[in-house]
């Protein structure tokens, strides 16, 4: 599928700045572009998405993407957008993060085409060479130091007191610039892409190329995501929202976007699918109409969720939403259950008090604090409002056993149409 890529990106909103030719440079032929992630950990987050869909569109025009993971530099660390050095990885970490953000990107980047496949390298590879003479004599005389301390991430780190700068992070910027030369004579890779924070280290680089072959190349950036309220994208009261399923789960992955603010959902749904401008207009009609149904977001969660997760990950997300809303658990599992009820009310119960015959379940209700007594539990289920796994409860004769529990671990009890209560058998 050949598109103008810049033309998409402005479209999408996508677009920060570009240097002076690249739109020409794009227009005359395929190009070599990569972008460059950082292993600090064994998985991308979805502040990742912005650059892993730059990649995704760039591929879609017919150019050939490189995604630079930075062994070497993961080793020094960048100091753009950091208030202190970061703690050092050893060459293990390192290789074992790797492996986990290949295996992630594979979900958007195709790797097996035979036209222009995406391509995964390790700037390890050059930057563990490099000899300090050699690389002090043949790089570093380019760099001017007064040029250096005038960029704002090391500005910003020279003027902090507390922490300042170590040598090894003002370092950075001379190997980012050496990894888009090495990337140059290796695979002739004329453009770097990067966030809007990493202009400078992308100037660095084309400006290195410049003065050691006489050549140009280009760079591009994409904005840096933040939400209506102006706060970083992707972080949550519980952190990092990780494309990883063991760190975040399908569900809660789903629920991040469908939670969307209604002012960030429509734009969202340009920077972070593949929805033609038909499509989104139609969302946009759509949301204008029925916002109450939330489409933007159902259609964001779900396109987002699906890629990431698959379509087994997508329907295990949406199954566990509608059990909120009164659906039946079956399917789910004790592991599931814990991560969708993990906000509600709960309480521990010994097993042992509900093997046998069990225990009845107007008494389970006020042992637990899901009645403010027997009476009430009596009233409640009475007046058919108690369910147990979101199946109500007929009688106050009922008794409750472990049989009951998912898994033999939880019980859960609602009150009327949203009133959760999570009881852990231990």
């Amino acid at each position: 599928m050949k598109t103008d890529l810049l033309e998409e990106y402005r479209w999408r909103g996508m677009l920060n700045d570009a240097t002076e030719g690249a739109a020409e440079a794009l227009a005359e032929a395929p190009v070599h572009a990569y972008i460059g992630f950082d292993p600090t950990s064994d998985s991308l987050h979805v502040g990742s998405l912005m650059p892993i869909m730059g990649l995704v569109h760039l591929q879609r025009a017919g150019h050939h993407p490189i995604v630079v993971v930075g062994g070497g530099t993961g080793l020094i660390g960048d100091p753009s957008g950091k208030t202190q050095e970061r703690q050092l990885l050893t060459r293990e970490q390192v290789d074992e993060n790797l492996a986990g953000i290949r295996a992630q990107l594979e979900h958007f980047l195709d790797f097996d085409t035979p036209t222009n496949p995406a391509r995964t390298v390790n700037n390890l590879d050059w930057l563990g060479e490099l000899r300090l003479l050699d690389f002090l004599r043949d790089t570093g005389k380019h760099f001017s130091v007064n040029a250096l301390i005038r960029k704002e991430s090391i500005r910003r780190r020279l003027e902090d007191e507390d922490h300042g700068i170590s040598y090894a992070e003002f370092s950075y910027a001379l190997l980012q610039a050496y990894d888009f030369l090495a990337l140059f004579e290796r695979e002739g890779c004329t453009f770097q892409m990067g966030g809007s924070d990493q202009w400078g280290n992308i100037t660095a680089g084309i400006d290195l190329i410049r003065r050691v072959h006489g050549a140009r190349a280009y760079g591009l950036t994409y904005p840096l995501v933040t939400n209506a309220s102006g706060t970083k994208f992707g972080k949550t009261e519980a952190g990092n929202v990780w494309l990883d399923p063991e760190r975040t789960s399908p569900y809660r992955f789903y629920q991040f976007w469908l939670n969307t603010d209604d002012a960030d959902a429509l734009r969202y749904l340009r920077y972070f699918t593949l929805l033609d401008r038909e499509q989104v207009a139609e969302l946009e009609a759509a949301q204008a109409e029925r916002p109450h149904e939330r489409p933007a977001q159902r259609a964001l969660a779900e396109d987002v969720t699906r890629r990431v997760h698959g379509e087994d990950g997508l329907a295990r997300a949406q199954r566990a939403t509608q059990v909120l809303f009164g659906g039946a658990l079956d399917g789910l599992g004790a592991d599931e259950i814990a991560d969708i009820f993990a906000d509600v009310p709960s309480e521990r119960l010994e097993r042992a008090r509900l093997e046998g015959e069990g225990m009845g379940v107007v008494e389970l209700l006020a042992e637990v604090g899901a009645a403010q007594s027997r009476g009430d539990a009596r009233r409640a289920v009475e007046g058919g409002g108690v369910y147990l796994n979101n199946r109500r409860v007929a009688s106050v004769e009922a008794r409750v056993g472990v049989g009951d529990a998912v898994e033999g671990r939880f019980l859960v009890l609602r009150r009327g149409k949203k009133r959760y209560h999570l009881v852990e058998l231990v």
